[in-house]
Order: structure tokens, then sequence, then C-alpha cells
């Protein structure tokens, strides 16, 4: 269960940065979108500190909800704000991975 408390807490974390995206433009609607960046990171801590709750580590949880959020941002803002992803950044998010996999590899031991 902890691992999907996880995951529900990394997709609002990046909806609410991808919402705070939008709160800083030049929106009509910059006040709603200021209310899903507030509600999608209280959620996302909520889902984090449910995680804990049932028993992940707290460097396990951090580390994969932190690379998560910062992969899928990168990769979301391409598509969604046509923001650049370049052959580094896309190896920067492969080395992400890696790290994250190594976190888990290294918590299992």
């Amino acid at each position: 269960m902890a691992y999907v408390f996880l995951i529900i807490s990394i997709i609002f974390e990046v909806a609410g940065t991808l919402s705070l995206r939008m709160a800083t433009s030049e929106s009509e609607k910059k006040g709603l979108w200021l209310l899903a960046v507030i509600g999608g990171y209280g959620m996302a801590f909520f889902g984090l500190t449910m995680a804990l709750a049932e028993g992940m580590a707290l460097g396990v949880a951090y580390g994969i909800w932190a690379a998560s959020g910062v992969a899928l941002t990168a990769v979301l803002s391409k598509v969604l704000f046509k923001e650049p992803l370049t052959k580094i950044m896309a190896l920067g998010i492969g080395l992400i991975i890696t790290g994250v996999l190594l976190i888990e590899l290294g918590a299992a031991h």
C-alpha cells in the first residue's frame, strides 16, 4: 500500500508543479491555477506522509518521489509547454532513474 500512496503523491506533486507554471502565466484563471498548486502540493505531501506511515523508508520514499517528479515534470513540460528537452537533459533523466533504482536496491539489502 505504501507504493500506491507514493505513486498518488508523485502524480499530485507533478500536477501541482505543472499548475504552478500556469499560475505564473498570463492566464485569466491565475486564481484557479493557484488553488490547483496548493491542492496538488498538499495532496502530494499527504500521500508521501501516508507512504511513510505504511512503513516505507524515508530515504527510499523521498528519493523516488523527488526523482520521479523531476523526470515527469521535464517530460511533461516538453509536451505541454514546448519547453526544451535536450539530449543532455534526457541523459540526466536516465541518471535519475538509475539513481532511484540503486537507492531501492540498496534499501533491500
